[in-house]
């Protein structure tokens, strides 16, 4: 483990090239104190955890996090600003603050530090969870971003902590266990095509999971005191077991965070402004793959298009800001229709397109009919109406390649509805 470490840190300074000169400096003065802890780390082994003196390990620990910390600023996060780099940092954070609170164990302060202390763990571990979580762009949980620590220091507080440095043990590995477990599924659910580096971190995470959750099982069946709790679950082996997995999780840090960062400006070029639906140019490139011979579903369906009409009068009448509200309201009108994998795009202006793999004329007139309820409910500004919409189908399948073919039948079915009077579903056959 060591070793390979080692050969990993001897490689990484060709990346300084990269960086500013002070951030040169910091990033090569992260790699000297992981590559010290290396060193100490072989040398630690040859002599036996059991024998480490706890206070140093923790002093070490500190050495390293503090290292990482800003190794993970200037070489992750600054440069990309991508959440996944922010959420480590904060978590090494937590992890500083909670490890250094442990060494007023045996004071007057452990009443307070050993809970805090506890806390500052488990939300270390919930920030892991959470800059796993931003991988795949979802929002995190408040009641974990808070539940979990709260949990853990009331647990602490009323477990004797002025006297047990366990106060709480039982509650804190069960947190880190869960944190870092969802981590590891977090992980374990990206898209196979975001990185390679998915299927180590996913197994590193989980094992360090399935590490904390047999430290509970110990700590319950054996209590603190016991032998086998002490020797292979004690403070000693976990903190050289956090610091390994911090190490390699370093390593992965800068592509992971880039990967992001390409993702979501990859993105937001893909959507449009006002409404944040796709804009003409992703819908048509997404179109073109739904209609192709790689197509994951079903290559037969329907594609609607809609207009809203008499949208110029809300203009002219009610102003932009009025145009603004009911295009917003339609596209949410969309998105609240469809399933999420359908594409729905703004095509421009007040006109729109939506795409359902697999669905018959009859049931894309259904949406469209949900789609005007929905409009028509929507909320207002003011006295200003809803306008309402009209709408073209037509439908595809296997043998259908032209996606611009298809997408101008849908258009003249559409100006067929405006024709019959507005408001209204025409379709294309």
């Amino acid at each position: 483990m060591c070793e390979g470490g080692s050969s990993i840190l001897r490689s990484t300074p060709n990346t300084l090239r990269e960086f500013p000169r002070h951030e040169k400096f910091a990033v090569g003065t992260c790699q000297r104190l992981l590559t010290y802890w290396a060193k100490n780390f072989r040398k630690c082994l040859g002599r036996g955890l059991v024998e480490l003196d706890e206070t140093t390990l923790r002093v070490t620990f500190g050495t390293v996090i503090l290292g990482l910390v800003a190794l993970f600023y200037f070489a992750a996060y600054r440069p990309t600003r991508s959440p996944y780099s922010g959420w480590w940092c904060l978590a090494l954070l937590f992890f500083l603050l909670g490890s250094s609170l442990y060494l007023l164990d045996g004071t007057p302060h452990q009443v307070w530090a050993n809970p805090v202390g506890n806390a500052l763990l488990v939300q270390g571990g919930v920030a892991v969870w959470a800059g796993a979580r931003s991988l795949r762009t979802e929002k995190f949980p408040a009641w974990a971003l808070l539940g979990l620590p709260l949990l853990t220091l009331i647990a602490a507080a009323v477990d004797a902590p002025a006297t047990n440095a366990w106060a709480g043990g039982e509650a804190l590995l069960a947190s880190m266990a869960v944190a870092i477990g969802m981590s590891s599924w977090e992980v374990w659910r990206i898209d196979p095509g975001y990185t390679r580096l998915k299927v180590p971190l996913s197994i590193s995470s989980g094992a360090l999971a399935i590490f904390y959750l047999l430290r509970l099982v110990a700590l319950v069946v054996e209590g603190q005191h016991g032998h086998f709790f002490t020797t292979v679950f004690g403070s000693a082996f976990t903190t050289m077991i956090t610091l390994a997995l911090l190490v390699m999780v370093s390593f992965t840090m800068a592509a992971l965070s880039s990967e992001q960062q390409n993702r979501a400006l990859s993105a937001e070029i893909s959507r449009d402004d006002l409404t944040g639906l796709l804009n003409r140019n992703a819908f048509l490139e997404l179109a073109a793959v739904e209609l192709g011979p790689q197509a994951s579903r079903a290559r037969h369906g329907a594609l609607i298009m809609a207009d809203l009409d008499h949208f110029k009068a809300v203009n002219d009448t009610f102003g932009h800001g009025a145009g603004d509200l009911a295009l917003k309201n339609f596209a949410d009108a969309c998105l609240e229709t469809v399933r999420t994998t359908d594409l729905v795009s703004r095509f421009g202006g007040e006109e729109f397109v939506l795409l359902i793999p697999g669905a018959s004329p009859e049931r894309a007139e259904v949406i469209a009919q949900h789609i005007s309820t929905r409009l028509a409910a929507s909320p207002t500004a003011g006295d200003m109406p809803m306008p309402t919409a009209s709408y073209g189908i037509t439908t595809y399948d296997a043998g259908t390649t032209d996606i611009e073919a298809v997408i101008t039948a849908a258009d003249t079915a559409m100006y067929l509805a405006k024709a019959q009077g507005r408001n209204r579903v025409a379709h294309s056959d």
